[in-house]
């Protein structure tokens, strides 16, 4: 254990180095501030864009503070994303390239807290990013419309934070099977969107879907309540995180021997 930790320290080390710990989480809070701007104040940038006929009048309705917030979390569905998978793909596959993995590995380090520790250093950097960006959404969403009730927001924070955990656990699957980062980027955001398709075009026979699980974060602050098929996602979510991360230990070990 005391092993991991200190390839914990490591990790959070070259995050810091790399000013993951001040770019990440800025981004993601410009991400979620970014709806509840754009939203109020799409009036008065419509008219200062100009182009309108004389005496055009510029109705929008208001949205709910529900479906700013929602939309605030699509960001994070596409950008987000993209983020997350820049930043991580070379987790593995960038220490593989450069020799750094080889040399860690001469030690006594297992394959499992070598891995582990990269999984839950990016995991944690993401979910408290995600927290930050959410938080200011939540606060923008309730100074410009209306708050939402706190337990909503931590609700559907939790379920998307899962998403999230389950977003790193492919990237850093793919960074362990691919030595360059390009291509464990590129194979990662394949992965995601295809898997999002098949979800969300099949979501009346995949309700288990870990794709399922921003609809339900949306539907806990819509409806303010929790269905059945939430904690099956959940589980089904938590299940898959824990074959990926073997898969990656099992691939990256077999690989480093044949090496």
């Amino acid at each position: 254990m005391k092993q991991w930790f200190t390839l914990m320290n490591k990790e959070f080390l070259e995050l810091a180095r790399n000013f993951k710990w001040i770019w990440v989480p800025l981004s993601f809070i410009l991400l979620g501030v970014m709806d509840p701007l754009t939203t109020y104040y799409m009036p008065q940038i419509l008219d200062s864009v100009g182009g309108l006929p004389k005496g055009a009048v510029i109705e929008i309705p208001t949205p709910s503070a529900s479906e700013v917030f929602i939309m605030s979390l699509g960001e994070y569905q596409t950008i987000g994303i993209l983020i997350i998978t820049l930043s991580a793909m070379g987790m593995v596959a960038g220490e593989r390239k450069s020799g750094v993995a080889q040399m860690i590995l001469v030690k006594p380090v297992s394959y499992i807290s070598y891995l582990s520790s990269k999984w839950a250093s990016t995991v944690i950097l993401m979910i408290v990013s995600l927290f930050f960006g959410l938080l200011a959404s939540w606060y923008y969403t309730g100074v410009l419309f209306d708050f939402i009730p706190f337990g909503d927001f931590m609700s559907a924070f939790s379920l998307y934070a899962l998403w999230i955990a389950f977003v790193v656990t492919i990237v850093i699957f793919c960074s362990s099977v691919f030595i360059q980062p390009g291509a464990a980027g590129a194979v990662s955001l394949a992965i995601i969107i295809i898997i999002n398709l098949i979800g969300s075009t099949f979501s009346h026979l995949m309700q288990w879907s870990p794709t399922q699980l921003l609809h339900y974060a949306s539907e806990v602050l819509v409806l303010d309540t929790l269905t059945e098929d939430i904690w099956f996602a959940t589980g089904i979510t938590f299940l898959l995180i824990i074959l990926l991360l073997a898969s990656a230990v099992a691939v990256f070990k077999s690989k480093e021997l044949a090496d």
